[in-house]
């Protein structure tokens, strides 16, 4: 039986007026319950359930592959993509050319950064929704009912770079890692432009990703003493064309396949990647953005490293002409300019696929 949510008059007054990070609460020595505000409602059963009979697994995808000099072998990965995207969303990305002590360095990083003080982190706690460098925790305490048990820190780190002056030394891990994983993104992004039938380029000229936003994010999940009853994100799709992320090796990744909750066990070393929602506008729905979520564990802290790659902020985002034929398959989505629908996502209560909705036609 699990042990009842601390009632909110034996919470500390201090943390129902301030906000502290979940590291911070879950390192304090007298907690053995969440506090209700970090406490959801949601049951298990039905269509939150976890299924673990699921037949098939999350494609992989060699990505050394795409550079092949040899065509068979290209033209198999690029259908494995086609199928990838269209039949989950979510793919495995391995052999991509990423030192293992890269990645290490970037998690190591990251752990850094959380591991200062909410006093020194609060430096860059950016008010706006859209401030280059902002840190926090849940995901928009202004406006969410129920805090998840979540801390981040979001970097904008191109067009232009951006990154924390503190701790010492993050900028050149941050810069390296980010531009090792826009050259990724941009490979795998010829292969998707082949798989939709489009020029290897087009998707890459036609977002201007020379000037691609891309948003690097770290998030933290610290322990939590009732891991039933917390969140640490809840269903979602990502904006932007693709997302890559990396993990500290603790699961807790979950994808929504087939309408059933799937466990993501990515393998050592690989990349976890999703289409987005502006690839599903851009191909008109052929490749849908997929919903995912985080939940949380009693024993280990997982950290996730997601890197949103979308089309510069200026790019109009719409269905792509040669993908449309009329009568049997007209636009379903309006065109929006990339940064208005980022606007658009951050502004609103983190929910499903939302958003994409109020685009459609």
């Amino acid at each position: 039986m699990a042990t009842p949510v601390a009632p909110l008059h034996q919470e500390a007054s201090a943390s129902r007026l301030k906000i502290t990070s979940v590291k911070t609460l879950a390192e304090s020595s007298n907690l053995t319950s969440i506090p209700s505000h970090y406490a959801f409602t949601t049951s298990t059963s039905g269509d939150q359930a976890v299924h673990t009979d699921h037949d098939d697994s999350i494609p992989v995808i060699d990505f050394s592959l795409l550079s092949s000099s040899n065509s068979d072998q290209r033209s198999k990965v690029v259908s494995d993509l086609a199928k990838a995207c269209q039949d989950w969303g979510f793919f495995m990305v391995i052999n991509h050319g990423m030192p293992e002590s890269q990645m290490k360095a970037t998690v190591d990083a990251f752990m850094r950064f959380f591991d200062l003080t909410d006093e020194e982190k609060s430096d860059f706690q950016g008010k706006n929704l859209l401030n280059p460098i902002r840190c926090g925790t849940s995901i928009n305490t202004s406006v969410d009912k129920v805090l998840f048990w979540r801390d981040y820190l979001k970097v904008k780190v191109h067009p232009e770079f951006h990154c924390p002056t503190k701790p010492e030394g993050l900028s050149e891990v941050f810069a390296g890692y980010s531009s090792a994983v826009r050259k990724l993104a941009r490979g795998l992004l010829e292969g998707i432009s082949e798989s939709l039938g489009l020029e290897m380029g087009y998707i890459d000229k036609a977002m201007n990703m020379e000037s691609s936003l891309q948003i690097l994010t770290a998030n933290l999940y610290p322990p939590c003493p009732q891991p039933e009853l917390a969140m640490g994100l809840p269903p979602h799709s990502d904006h932007g064309l693709l997302t890559i992320l990396m993990q500290n090796g603790i699961g807790g990744l979950q994808v929504n396949h087939g309408g059933k909750w799937v466990n993501v066990d990515p393998l050592p070393n690989a990349f976890l990647v999703n289409t987005g929602d502006h690839l599903e506008i851009m191909s008109n729905g052929k490749y849908k953005s997929v919903l995912h979520r985080a939940v949380v564990n009693s024993k280990a802290t997982r950290m996730s490293i997601p890197q949103s790659i979308g089309p510069s902020p200026d790019t109009v985002v719409e269905p792509v002409e040669q993908l449309l034929d009329g009568e049997n398959n007209r636009a379903m989505y309006l065109a929006m300019k990339c940064k208005d629908y980022l606007e658009l996502h951050l502004s609103n209560v983190l929910n499903g696929k939302s958003r994409l909705e109020r685009v459609k036609i």
